[in-house]
């Protein structure tokens, strides 16, 4: 070995360690929050950011030509120099319990599914690697912060992207339509007893002991045990939403509103991820995906949304709960200051707004800035795998750190680094 090689080769091995050092001490000054509970609320279609979290000058649709703007006035909020458009005036209320992240990013608009898998996992589809939900990953982290009730539950339709991935079918959702029912399939039909169903369960004991544990299959029952554990009463009686006063219930409005207001109990009953989704309904016809007419009623979306958020806001800190519960807000991408041809708009990801509340967080009513009409980012871009990893930072889990796909060490997010002004 010559002089060269031997101090090239010294200088390569001496290296080691001390990117070692410096990997342990990034992760040692991670911020990490203490929330124990995540809401997180989800628009789909795409929220219009110039319309909600993010206004800009005034635009119209009925003139010739179009003017590029946002569709209705702005407002300010109770954090000066922050404001939001007309039909958000309650949540502009309590903007010093939120923070409007406005300067979210990616490049996939052009399809639905592939954007709400991104915003769901924090990464792109891969075709070797099924990647977890955000919702499956706390889970797997966290888990339930109460053993008679599931980690994870998702107040809507079923869908790959909220999904466990590689984590296994044991950290995915349990999932309600119906607010008032809860679960399908967690009550015992009435001509089923208890002794009953004792010896189905008995009957197939046997058969289960068969199944190797480290298999799909065994995850699968893992999974379908946990389930018939939590069939009956005892987990049931959280979703009588009836139990809640009145004027709680009609100051969380309507269909949405109850949902928001099923999370708050789940979260009391030590649910640790609850999704929420605001799509179903589509009271403008269109849900948030606001194309052509679908513009026409928007407001409507935006105000039951601002009607639910404010009071569930409220409502967890009258129950000294918020610091404990961060709430977020999720949609795929935005929507642009430009409106289409029948005064709809059409997508947009180079700057869209999420939100954050609660949580324990340093809020600060909005993070980043874009430009005139809300299209580029002028200040503080933040990445899909950043939100991640606030989040994460937020409940107390290192973003920084790896999860198992077999043998292959994944990290929790795809480099993503936490919002360091939020946490004090």
């Amino acid at each position: 070995m010559n002089r060269r090689d031997f101090i090239h080769r010294s200088a390569a091995l001496a290296g080691v360690p001390l990117l070692s050092r410096h990997a342990a001490a990034e992760s040692m000054a991670m911020p990490l929050g203490k929330a124990e509970h995540c809401i997180f609320i989800w628009l789909g279609g795409g929220m219009s950011q110039i319309d909600t979290f993010d206004p800009k000058r005034r635009g119209n649709p009925k003139a010739s030509p179009k003017t590029a703007g946002s569709d209705y006035a702005a407002i300010d909020t109770v954090v000066p120099g922050v404001q939001f458009t007309e039909h958000l005036g309650r949540m502009a209320r309590v903007a010093d319990r939120m923070t409007v992240v406005r300067t979210v990013n990616h490049h996939v608009v052009d399809e639905h599914a592939f954007a709400t898998n991104l915003v769901h996992t924090g990464r792109m589809i891969s075709g070797s690697v099924t990647y977890p939900s955000i919702g499956s990953i706390i889970a797997h982290q966290r888990g339930a912060a109460n053993p008679d009730v599931p980690a994870y539950m998702l107040v809507g339709l079923p869908n790959p992207a909220r999904g466990p991935g590689f984590l296994g079918s044991k950290h995915g959702y349990v999932y309600l339509v119906d607010t008032e029912s809860g679960p399908a399939g967690f009550t015992r039909p009435e001509w089923v007893n208890v002794d009953r169903a004792a010896r189905r369960q008995a009957l197939l004991k046997p058969l289960l002991n068969r199944v190797p544990a480290d298999s799909t299959t065994g995850d699968y029952e893992q999974a379908q045990m946990e389930a018939l554990r939590l069939a009956g009463p005892d987990f049931m009686r959280h979703f009588k939403l009836g139990g809640e006063p009145g004027a709680l219930r009609q100051a969380y409005g309507g269909e949405f509103g109850q949902r928001c207001l099923l999370a708050r109990r789940l979260v009391q009953a030590g649910v640790r991820f609850i999704e929420v989704s605001h799509n179903i309904n589509f009271i403008n016809g269109t849900g948030w995906d606001t194309h052509f007419e679908g513009q026409i009623n928007q407001h409507g979306l935006i105000q039951e949304l601002d009607t639910a958020v404010a009071a569930l806001i409220t409502d967890l800190e009258d129950k000294k709960l918020l610091d404990k519960t961060l709430i977020v807000i999720g949609t795929e991408f935005g929507r642009p200051a430009e409106f289409d041809a029948r005064g709809g708009r059409g997508h947009q990801g180079t700057a869209f707004s999420l939100v954050l509340a609660g949580g324990g967080l340093r809020h600060c009513g909005a993070h980043g800035v874009t430009d005139e009409l809300s299209k580029n980012i002028v200040e503080k871009p933040v990445s899909i795998p950043d939100f991640h990893a606030t989040i994460h930072a937020a409940l107390g889990i290192d973003p920084t750190r790896s999860l198992q796909d077999g043998t292959r060490p994944i990290p929790i997010t795809d480099g993503g680094r936490p919002i360091r002004e939020l946490f004090a």
